[in-house]
C-alpha cells in the first residue's frame, strides 16, 4: 500500500472522531484546531512512511495526498451528521430564530426561507465545506511532508 494511502486512512479516521466531537457544544473550536494539526501529522507521516531518501518535493507532494484523503474521509462523515441533523432538526423552532426582516427580505427576494432547514441545504453546504477543507488540508500536509523530509532525509 502508498505511503500516502496509509497516512491519508490514519489521518482521516483521526479527523472523522474529532468532527464527531466537534458535535459537542464548545468543543468545536478546540477540534477544528487540533484538526489543522492532524493535517499536519498525516502529511509528516507519509513522508515518514516513504522509502528513503526522502526528497521535499515528493515528500510534499505524498503529505498533500494523505491530508487530502483524511480532509475527504472527515467532510463526508461531517456531511452526513448535517445532512441527519438537518432531518431531525424542528423546522418551527430553526425559522423563529431568524430576525423576521431577514425572513420579509428573502420573502421580497423570490426565496422561500424554509429552503435552509432541508436537509439537500446542509448536503449543499457540507460540499462546499468539504471542498475548501481538502485545499486547506493539502497545503497543511505538503508542509508537514516537506518538514519531515527536510529534517529525515535518510
Amino acid at each position: 500500500m502508498q505511503a500516502w494511502l496509509k497516512a491519508g486512512l490514519v489521518g482521516g479516521v483521526i479527523v472523522a472522531i474529532l468532527n464527531l466531537l466537534g458535535i459537542i457544544p464548545c468543543v468545536g473550536l478546540v477540534t477544528c484546531i487540533l484538526g489543522f494539526v492532524v493535517y499536519l501529522g498525516t502529511g509528516a507521516l507519509a513522508a515518514y512512511w516513504m522509502l528513503p531518501p526522502r526528497i521535499a518535493g515528493p515528500a510534499a507532494g505524498q503529505g498533500a495526498m494523505a491530508a487530502a484523503l483524511a480532509a475527504l474521509i472527515g467532510g463526508i462523515v461531517t456531511t452526513l451528521v448535517t445532512v441527519v441533523q438537518m432531518a431531525m432538526a424542528d423546522t418551527a423552532t430553526i425559522m423563529s430564530q431568524i430576525p423576521q426582516e431577514s425572513l420579509d427580505q428573502l420573502e421580497a427576494a423570490g426565496i422561500d426561507p424554509s429552503v435552509f432547514t432541508t436537509p439537500g441545504m446542509g448536503l449543499g453546504v457540507g460540499a462546499m465545506c468539504c471542498i475548501s477543507g481538502i485545499i486547506i488540508a493539502a497545503v497543511l500536509g505538503a508542509i508537514g511532508g516537506a518538514i519531515l523530509a527536510a529534517v529525515r532525509a535518510d
